[in-house]
């Protein structure tokens, strides 16, 4: 069962409110990934195993909608060239938009993803991480243990 505010959330998203569309003006501007200073949507992220701490960090992703079916040429171009070989209709966007996260930061490990707002053009979705090298998380038990279950 959804808590309150992710009730308030998923309200606010299918009523397309006001306050939503601005957010979303707003992040359309912004760039794809951005490291923002605490999460949009908190009791998400707390059940992520987000903590206001030095090594834990929040990035809001952007991913663009569609793109999953393109029509080869017909003439002989390589395959390399035409823009196919890298689109893969199984990935979930969830799982394209912490990918690419976690090819921007390679020392963190993704605690993770939830859905934030979606409109015509772009997905987004906000990415909790842990820093493993950071002395606070590497020295806190249950963080240390959450990041070895996601390694194995």
């Amino acid at each position: 069962m959804p808590s309150r505010q992710d009730q308030i959330w998923l309200k606010m998203w299918k009523e397309n409110s006001p306050i939503l569309k601005d957010k979303a003006i707003i992040w359309r501007r912004q760039r794809a990934i951005i490291r923002i200073p605490r999460p949009s949507r908190i009791q998400k992220a707390r059940r992520f195993g987000y903590k206001a701490k030095q090594g834990i960090v929040v990035v809001r992703a952007r991913v663009g909608t569609g793109g999953m079916r393109r029509k080869r040429p017909v003439a002989g171009r390589r395959p390399k060239h035409l823009g196919v070989t890298r689109i893969k209709g199984d990935d979930s966007m969830q799982k394209v938009a912490q990918r690419r996260v976690l090819e921007k930061y390679p020392n963190t490990r993704a605690l993770g993803t939830y859905f934030l707002y979606k409109d015509g053009l772009y997905y987004w979705f906000e990415v909790i991480l842990a820093d493993i090298s950071h002395p606070r998380i590497y020295k806190d038990k249950e963080m240390r243990s959450r990041i070895a279950e996601l390694k194995n």
